[in-house]
């Protein structure tokens, strides 16, 4: 008997060496800073992985219509890899308000995250803006380009310009030196869209910033 349980036990043994060894595939998820986000918003999430495969993990943000966007390529160098938006939602960017899906797709795993956008109260001044801001605050573009940036793609509703700028009158609108300074601290995130823009409109208010007005001389 006691052979026999021997035996049995070399057998048993044996096969424990040569049974195929179970991989369990690499997984992934994606963690939401929050559900929620409105206009002026930033999108985050974190995507995590079980293993570093060497792959990048592609990501597609679609709506409830099924419409989603193109692959985006995000490298995945750690377990948790943040995934900061470069830009805010905004009203004009062809995000409508409503249910939106992060899929992702990393080493044959899937996982779907959602949010949704609403609307809001934030006064939001668009990002095509700050590229010019940053030429006025270095001198390469004059005070008038700046304010027809302004007159261009900033709603009326946040800031207001009540003469139009044109080829004739660009050069003479002069904006106070001390402006720069409010400008690098939106550049720099320490102020706010609704900040900078009472500025500016103060400014206009005040007339401080205007147009010259045209006299002629009396003969």
């Amino acid at each position: 008997m006691k052979t026999r349980n021997a035996a049995l036990l070399i057998i048993l043994a044996i096969s424990f060496v040569f049974l195929p060894a179970v991989h369990a595939e690499p997984s992934v998820s994606i963690i939401m800073e929050k559900t929620t986000y409105s206009y002026c918003e930033k999108l985050f999430y974190i995507i995590e992985v079980s293993e570093i495969t060497g792959e990048f993990a592609i990501i597609h943000i679609r709506d409830e219509a099924g419409k989603r966007s193109s692959a985006i390529p995000i490298e995945i160098e750690n377990l948790q890899n943040p995934v900061p938006a470069l830009f805010p939602f905004e009203k004009d960017s062809g995000f409508a308000l409503g249910k939106y899906f992060i899929d992702v797709e990393y080493s044959d795993s899937e996982f779907t995250a959602e949010f949704n956008l609403i609307d809001s109260d934030n006064i939001c001044i668009p990002e095509v803006i700050k590229p010019i801001l940053t030429n006025w605050l270095t001198g390469n573009i004059s005070d008038g380009f700046l304010m027809d940036a302004f007159q261009k793609y900033v709603d009326k509703e946040i800031i207001d310009i009540p003469f139009e700028i044109n080829e004739n009158n660009v050069y003479e609108i002069d904006i106070p030196d001390w402006v720069k300074n409010v400008g690098y601290w939106w550049i720099e995130g320490t102020i706010l869209d609704e900040d900078f823009a009472q500025v500016v409109n103060y400014l206009i208010e005040k007339k401080i910033i205007s147009l010259p007005i045209e006299t002629e001389n009396e003969i």
